[in-house]
């Protein structure tokens, strides 16, 4: 790494550790032509977090987002990191809208204030003490241990909490307190979740390989010791300020709760099943149906005002002619009447579908069967 000599001095102010050509970089516009409004050059040289870790601890894979090194300690671009925190804000807007889920972790003490607020805020899951193994990979047993502090939550309640001695009653306070601390800020997440903020990835490396192999993107915050190779969304920055964590999970709630107010209300309607095409528009079938069903109540209409023109116009003397009660559709009906009778004079006419009546039965020419058998039975008794 080169290092910075007297010409290259004016950059570097005596202050902030910028001049004003650095300083002039205010509202960094990305590739995408997306101008920054959340956070500006001013607020993060404010905060510090051009500023990375002494040189002999350098990662080389942080080397395209260092400027150089004064007194031993490597300076970060922050030109390079502006565009990539916008970057990780839209993805997390986008999650947000989507209605996903992220998580937040700082484990930290100079961090994990910030992580708190920013779960809280977002009202998303938070681990803020201390990364418990299996937290994404083993979801069964994580699951299993907040089912056990839900249960010491509700021995804690007044109505439990009489019911056992003093000492039993500080056992159950310091298991609650002590369950608490590790998975309080995940008793919500039911699912694994759709994105994982990470401040420092070098000090919370375990949850960086969990969601490495569960395939969750990492958003995280990268100092000039770590490594870059996992990271989704890389943060160039400082890791070890409190006021730069607190600029950048700032921007980052901003963007969760952008995305959130853009979530699309559906209204109110009488179907309970929304029919949409692939594109997610309402299908044109739906619309279709409600206009036939609009067509046919006209057509009921129309029907019952006509018999009522019926009953009154026919009936002059007070006498009324209902000949709408005899059938809804007179049409279908004779039809139907027209067809029966060509059915049954058919039936008639066929001889080979009549049967012999009972006088035809007993006529002396005519044999009813199996007489003549017992006849000849008759025959050989005689004989």
């Amino acid at each position: 790494m080169q290092k910075f000599e007297h010409k290259s001095t004016h950059i570097l102010g005596a202050d902030l550790g910028f001049g004003k050509s650095y300083m002039g970089f205010m509202g960094v516009t990305t590739q995408k032509g997306i101008k920054m409004a959340t956070i500006t050059m001013r607020q993060m040289l404010e905060a510090g977090a051009h500023f990375g870790h002494k040189t002999r601890y350098w990662n080389p894979k942080m080397a395209p987002y260092i400027f150089g090194q004064r007194n031993g300690i490597h300076i970060i671009n922050l030109e390079t990191t502006l565009p990539l925190l916008e970057e990780a804000c839209l993805f997390i807007e986008k999650i947000a809208a989507d209605s996903g889920t992220i998580l937040f972790v700082g484990t930290k003490p100079a961090v994990k204030n910030e992580i708190q607020n920013a779960g809280k805020e977002c009202k998303m899951p938070y681990v803020s003490n201390r990364w418990l193994g299996g937290t994404l990979t083993n979801n069964e047993t994580i699951a299993q241990s907040i089912k056990k502090l839900e249960e010491l939550e509700n021995s804690l309640k007044d109505e439990n909490i009489d019911n056992v001695t003093k000492k039993e009653a500080l056992t159950i306070r310091r298991a609650f307190e002590k369950l608490n601390r590790s998975l309080g800020g995940i008793r919500s997440m039911n699912r694994l979740p759709d994105a994982i903020f990470i401040i420092d990835v070098n000090y919370e490396k375990n949850a960086v390989q969990e969601a490495k192999v569960l395939g969750i993107p990492i958003i995280g915050i990268v100092d000039t010791n770590s490594s870059p190779d996992d990271i989704d969304y890389i943060i160039p920055s400082n890791d070890d300020s409190r006021g730069t964590a607190k600029v950048i999970t700032s921007s980052i709630i901003e963007s969760f709760l952008k995305g959130k107010k853009s979530i699309p209300m559906l209204d109110d309607t009488d179907d309970d099943f929304i029919e949409v095409d692939g594109e997610g528009n309402i299908s044109k079938d739906q619309t279709k149906r409600k206009k036939r069903i609009f067509v046919a109540d006209k057509k009921i209409t129309k029907e019952k005002v006509s018999e009522d023109k019926v009953e009154t116009d026919d009936g002059e003397d007070g006498d009324k002619i209902d000949d709408t009660r005899e059938s809804e559709n007179p049409d279908i009906s004779r039809e139907e009447e027209q067809k029966n009778q060509d059915i049954n004079s058919d039936q008639l006419n066929d001889p080979s579908n009549s049967e012999p009546s009972v006088e035809e039965k007993t006529k002396p020419g005519s044999e009813l069967p199996g007489s003549s058998e017992s006849e000849d039975n008759e025959d050989k008794k005689d004989s």
